[in-house]
């Protein structure tokens, strides 16, 4: 089982990952943060990142939040 910690940039011009200096995980996302919208886009772009299947996907932290901790 993999973690990272990500920070989310919602309502970004386009989508991409970016890893920072630290190891850390910046998601850019076209989606609001509103009604889950985000995480859902979030999940959808790590599944095609990694290429592993959206339910292997967990947020475990920071459903509200910018900055999430994920787990696959």
């Amino acid at each position: 089982m993999a973690k990272y910690i990500i920070t989310v940039k919602p309502g970004s011009s386009q989508e991409k990952i970016v890893e920072s200096t630290s190891g850390e995980l910046i998601v850019y996302l076209r989606a609001k943060p509103h009604d889950g919208e985000a995480n859902t886009a979030l999940i959808k772009l790590l599944s095609k990142h990694f290429d592993i299947p959206k339910t292997s996907i967990n947020i475990t932290r920071g459903q509200k939040s910018r900055v999430k901790t994920i787990e696959f």
